[in-house]
């Protein structure tokens, strides 16, 4: 099985790419590929921005890189309530090169966040907007209070939360070998 993975975050410390790797990491995986949005740097989508330059080579990249996984595990960063600017900007870049660029792709959603919401309301924008663009959600998870539910080193803190973690990655493991055999 081949995951990718990224945190829906260009911040280089962004605890949504330290919680998309590790969750990543859950799974016994061939492959796991760890996206980092920075790669996918592009100039601010426009009409007339495309018009002028067509269509940056990162947004194409960012769609092949995503197109290459079994499995895709995204945690997404909340800015006021939705997608960071950078995720944005390469989701409006990436329908661009193909408006279904989830191409019917597994897709674990996630989100987390140092306050008690965890990204409730981008997880909540994502779910009803990744379909459209042919992701396939099978399962989502938030983990609020990050930097106090979360250690790299240990797993969540919190024991409910490990648990509950841990029967949604069982989830995604069936739901992903059915359709892979």
């Amino acid at each position: 099985m081949k995951i990718v993975a990224f945190g829906a975050s260009n911040s280089r410390n962004s605890i949504n790419k330290k919680w998309a790797h590790f969750v990543a990491n859950q799974f016994n995986a061939t492959q796991i590929h760890v996206l980092d949005l920075n790669d996918y740097e592009m100039p601010l989508y426009s009409i007339d921005k495309e018009q002028e330059i067509g269509l940056p080579q990162e947004a194409h990249q960012f769609v092949e890189d995503i197109q290459n996984a079994d499995l895709l595990i995204i945690s997404l960063s909340e800015h006021n309530g939705t997608y960071t600017t950078a995720f944005k900007n390469i989701f409006d870049w990436a329908s661009r090169v193909q408006l279904k660029f989830f191409e019917n792709k597994k897709m674990l959603l996630m989100a987390t966040a140092p306050g008690p919401r965890g990204g409730q309301g981008v997880l909540e924008a994502a779910v009803s907007r990744f379909p459209i663009h042919g992701a396939e959600i099978v399962e989502t998870f938030i983990l609020p209070l990050f930097n106090a539910n979360f250690d790299v080193q240990n797993e969540i803190l919190n024991e409910t939360m490990q648990s509950e973690l841990h029967q949604m990655l069982d989830r995604v493991m069936q739901k992903v070998s059915l359709t892979n055999n």
